[in-house]
């Protein structure tokens, strides 16, 4: 049904996607250092299901609501470039901190972290992106069953992602302690992922799509 090629394209765009640093990351490192791992699970929960809304949003027709209303498709792409340019300022700014950083921050209930993994990826609009305009590129229309193939590729995409992030939940404390005993390198590390993150709320807003 599902061509092996397909597969594998789908998992590389995946894993290169996951590994560049963004408000999911971000989100669930934070997390997971100020509130242990536990309370990074809970939020991870909450980013995969933002990915199942886009995949199932994404094949049963949010190109076609995004075609037909394009002033909905710019208001995501405006509140996800903003929501980047202010994890980019947070970083970058004078006293700023690294997420990997350990900070006394209240602890949020169960319920809040969930709901806030699940904002963080559905205010992510490059999710979208990657489900309307990239996924159906791997979709053989001779094999037929378009949805079904829709579902399947846009599935592994998750299992990668959120396999990806579970790893980052389970060694966000190490690394923190690592980079703890090299204070330059934590703030190295705050000046890269601010930059980064500055550059893709920009390119984010100004990107003809």
């Amino acid at each position: 049904m599902v061509e092996v090629s397909g597969v594998l394209g789908v998992a590389a765009v995946a894993l290169g996607m996951v590994l560049t640093p963004g408000p999911n990351m971000i989100y669930l490192v934070s997390r997971s250092i100020t509130q242990g791992r536990r309370a990074g699970l809970i939020s991870l929960g909450g980013v995969a299901l933002g990915f199942m809304v886009y995949l199932l949003a994404a094949n049963l027709g949010l190109s076609v609501v995004f075609t037909a209303v394009p002033e909905l498709y710019l208001t995501v792409k405006l509140a996800g470039a903003a929501y980047l340019a202010l994890l980019a300022w947070n970083a970058l700014k004078p006293g700023g901190v690294s997420v990997f950083a350990p900070q006394d921050v209240p602890h949020d209930s169960p319920r809040r972290l969930f709901s806030m993994g699940l904002m963080t990826n559905l205010l992510n609009p490059k999710i979208a992106i990657m489900y309307v305009s990239l996924i159906p590129q791997f979709v053989d229309l001779d094999r037929g069953h378009v949805l079904l193939q829709g579902l399947v590729l846009g599935s592994v995409q998750i299992v990668v992602s959120v396999a990806v992030n579970l790893g980052i939940v389970l060694a966000a404390g190490t690394i923190a302690v690592f980079l703890a005993r090299r204070p330059s390198w934590l703030k190295v590390q705050r000046y890269l992922m601010g930059t980064v993150l500055g550059a893709l709320a920009v390119s984010l807003a100004v990107g003809q799509d």
